[in-house]
């Protein structure tokens, strides 16, 4: 039975009910975690609130702001960690981003910022974010990180995301290879489309949602729900000897050729 009480689990990316960290985050919290929880600090304070009204059934014992483009705030984020908390045992990277200009036309219209600002945020923050949990990460933890088909394949209109998937991938590989020397496992979850915040900044999403309907085995996409079981299951005892893998949950899309 999976089950994760007494175990820590810190939750970056919640923007709203359709954030596939939501679904990780409730899905942890079923199985007995303790949560910590972040948001993207903005100047009213919004943001904030909106996260902090979403995740008040799941009684987060940490509520943090957490910018992965300042590393002040990073730094004080896993000091407030360490604080209190001491060690912990999950780390769960949902984050991505890409401006709007740069997820539809030409991949070679890819500004160069744009290119800086999606592979920094994107796959450089879970170097980061691993590097500073990585003292406090007990024997036998867990990172997990959100990537997406189009990190291997061309996906119409995902462009710089797709190089920046492709880097996060990798980064899983290398810090897995690296942490398994404290028993800290990394793995990835490569989901199926699923319409949230992010991907809707992208060109057709719908049209990718309807033609993974169409063509995936199971004749649908899956669900935030069905996301956070997986991601409950690589941060749980049951995942003990995977590390360093790519898991998809994508209704069976990524094995069909036609």
């Amino acid at each position: 039975m999976l089950d994760l009480t007494g175990k820590k689990a810190l939750v970056l990316g919640i923007a709203n009910n359709r954030s596939i960290a939501w679904g990780i985050a409730q899905q942890l919290h079923a199985a007995g975690a303790e949560l910590g929880i972040t948001y993207l600090p903005d100047e009213r304070g919004r943001h904030e609130k909106k996260v902090k009204d979403l995740v008040e059934p799941l009684s987060p014992t940490l509520f943090l702001p957490c910018n992965v483009q300042d590393d002040q705030q990073v730094t004080e984020l896993f000091s407030n960690v360490k604080d209190s908390w001491g060690n912990f045992d999950i780390l769960v990277h949902c984050l991505a981003f890409a401006g709007k200009d740069e997820l539809s036309g030409d991949f070679s219209g890819t500004s160069r910022q744009g290119f800086t600002t999606a592979l920094e945020i994107s796959a450089y923050s879970l170097v980061h974010l691993s590097a500073a949990a990585k003292p406090l990460l007990s024997s036998g933890g867990s990172i997990v990180t959100l990537t997406y088909l189009g990190g291997v394949r061309v996906i119409p209109n995902y462009n710089v995301m797709g190089t920046a998937k492709a880097a996060l991938e990798m980064n899983v590989r290398y810090l897995a290879a690296e942490m398994g020397a404290q028993n800290v496992r990394v793995n990835a979850i490569s989901a199926g489309p699923i319409r949230t915040l992010a991907s809707s900044a992208v060109g057709g999403i719908l049209d990718m949602i309807h033609h993974v309907e169409e063509i995936a085995p199971l004749k649908r996409t899956v669900t935030q729900t069905e996301v956070g079981n997986a991601a409950a299951f690589l941060c749980s005892d049951l995942s003990s000897g995977i590390t360093g893998q790519v898991l998809y949950v994508d209704a069976g899309y990524e094995i069909m050729g036609m």
